[in-house]
């Protein structure tokens, strides 16, 4: 199983971790989705390099696995556009092409790893393992503080001062999205894909449900922090009324 904490693997769950998987053949990407969720974690799938893309560039995911041939945009473009924009999530390409040149330009190209097809499912775990060594690398585990409250990302506990209580997983993946973007308008397609993923048929008023819920926990504990809406758009938060 996974954990954040100390950016290695536990006997524990790390029930927020999420992978995009980009890969044009079906019956593969359906297996490695089906394998990995075994493992825990959180799997979206697309299958061709301009979606990839988009959701590349919309930073939902902790990981990404890309093939390199793919429909409407190669892999290669994809991962040279998503690092040229700043996407800094960690890339394997998993590919057919396995010669030494494929391997250097996968590499340069941005790439954190390389895996060739056809391979073994354990060694994809592996090669995940070793990218969560890296230092800094998921370390999701550090209290995440603004204004007057603090949240550790792993116990989903919410404190201010004296004052603390336990949010649930929804509630909890929500809040984490906000406070590492303070101050910012959030879209309500970004937070339902960070929240529920990227295949979630989960409607709107969904959310607005988990914001309530949100800010009572806020009131709770007594903080000032201030969850707005901005109409037509989506949620921000504010350390100020």
């Amino acid at each position: 199983m996974i954990m954040r904490q100390n950016c290695y693997f536990t006997d524990k769950v790390c029930e927020n971790l999420k992978i995009l998987i980009i890969e044009d053949d079906i019956e593969l990407s359906e297996a490695m989705k089906f394998r990995l969720e075994k493992e825990e974690f959180i799997v979206d799938v697309c299958h061709d390099g301009e979606e990839g893309l988009y959701y590349m560039q919309e930073d939902l995911h902790d990981l990404v696995i890309l093939d390199r041939m793919l429909p409407k945009m190669d892999g290669i473009k994809v991962l040279r556009e998503a690092r040229r924009t700043h996407v800094t999530t960690p890339v394997i390409f998993l590919t057919a092409l396995g010669e030494l040149n494929d391997k250097v330009t996968g590499l340069d190209s941005g790439a954190d790893d390389y895996i060739v097809k056809p391979f073994a499912f354990e060694e994809l775990m592996a090669r995940i393992r070793c990218l969560m060594r890296r230092p800094g690398q998921w370390d999701d585990s550090a209290l995440l503080k603004l204004g007057d409250i603090s949240f550790d990302p792993e116990s989903n506990r919410l404190s201010k001062l004296d004052k603390e209580c336990t949010l649930s997983k929804r509630e909890g993946a929500l809040l984490e999205v906000f406070l590492r973007n303070p101050g910012q308008i959030l879209p309500r397609p970004l937070l339902i894909n960070r929240v529920w993923g990227l295949d979630s048929d989960v409607e709107e008023g969904n959310l607005d449900n988990y914001i309530h819920f949100l800010r009572r926990r806020l009131k709770a504990v007594g903080s000032t922090l201030n969850l707005k809406t901005a109409r037509g758009v989506g949620y921000q938060i504010d350390v100020y009324h």
